[in-house]
């Protein structure tokens, strides 16, 4: 008698896609919990007792230790750090330490709510400029490569490259509010208002964050297409007759971008990074005010939260950014 045939085993093959995107995210949670520790311990390193810097040099001895029961503080360090990152995972930042010393429960998230939502819009309007600007920018160069429109956009791009956001801002109030009278100079919006409303006061801010994250992305992207542009199959296409604006949003500028994309997702890092000055020097009341004044006032569980919450943003356009690369590239989709 023969033997049983043994059951054949089916082996499903991972998606390409799922993987990596599973690899990246856990890369990207290993990276905020990292982060999570850095930053707990950078708070709590800093010299100082936070209980008597918030209730100033004139406060007792029993007032700051009232505080300091209330923060928390005499708790061991590492309780501490395990209840401030199960809260946060759970949406819970806690309760701000400024009003703890003035005898109030008001949450983090009730106080950094509004700023956050006023430094989302800012980013969000000069983000939708700044990504097709720069692809736009990019693509031209190389078209009139030589040219004194290639010439301008080199200028313009090392100029971005070279002026801090302080500095763009202030030119920027020089030229549109001193000499001009065209655009107010700082961007006031009250508690709760809509920072759209006055759509005039936001111009200079996005102004100053499109021209310091524009740059890289620019000169990127034309580096990319001056690249791509010389490569055969570009060659080819112009010689089979093939129209030369299908030639270059169809084949050069799908190839030229997928080793910009990364660059632009730093140019939106770098973004939200020029958010902190950029709303100092236009007295916007975004996140970077709120962070700012939560720094002078020792405010550790807001400067906590806020400083979290930027670096999960980071991993998240890291993350969206090596997801935009695989859509553009069909080879790193294919089965290893």
């Amino acid at each position: 008698m023969t033997a049983a045939a043994e059951p054949r085993v089916v082996r499903r093959e991972t998606s390409p896609v799922l993987a990596f995107l599973g690899r990246r995210l856990l890369g990207g949670l290993v990276a905020l919990f990292v982060a999570s520790i850095l930053i707990f311990a950078a708070l709590n390193v800093l010299p100082g007792d936070p209980a008597s810097v918030i209730l100033g040099r004139n406060a007792t001895p029993q007032a700051e230790a009232v505080l300091t029961k209330r923060m928390q503080l005499d708790r061991p360090a590492a309780a501490r750090y395990a209840d401030w990152l199960g809260g946060f995972l759970h949406g819970d930042l806690g309760l701000s330490a400024v009003s703890l010393a003035q005898g109030q429960h008001e949450t983090v998230w009730h106080q950094i709510s509004g700023p956050l939502k006023n430094s989302a819009i800012l980013a969000a309007i000069a983000a939708l400029f700044m990504i097709p600007l720069s692809i736009g920018l990019g693509v031209i160069g190389p078209i009139y490569s030589g040219k004194a429109v290639d010439h301008a956009i080199s200028i313009l791009s090392l100029g971005a490259i070279a002026l801090p956001e302080f500095v763009t801002g202030s030119l920027l109030i020089g030229v549109f509010f001193v000499g001009l009278d065209w655009l107010p100079p700082v961007a006031i919006v009250p508690p709760g208002a809509n920072p759209l409303d006055n759509p005039s006061e936001l111009v200079l801010p996005v102004l100053t964050l499109l021209f310091a994250s524009l740059a890289a992305g620019v000169r990127m992207v034309r580096a990319g297409m001056t690249e791509v542009l010389q490569t055969e199959y570009v060659q080819t296409a112009r010689l089979n007759g093939v129209a030369e604006r299908r030639v270059l949003w169809r084949y050069a500028l799908r190839n030229a971008l997928a080793p910009s994309v990364q660059v632009l997702a730093q140019n939106l890092q770098w973004l939200i990074g020029g958010i902190i000055i950029t709303e100092s020097v236009f007295a916007y009341p975004g996140i970077g005010t709120a962070l700012v004044n939560a720094v002078q006032n020792r405010d550790v569980t807001v400067v906590q939260s806020v400083a979290m919450l930027i670096a999960v943003v980071y991993v998240l356009l890291n993350l969206l950014a090596d997801l935009v690369v695989m859509l553009l590239v069909p080879k790193l989709r294919e089965p290893a």
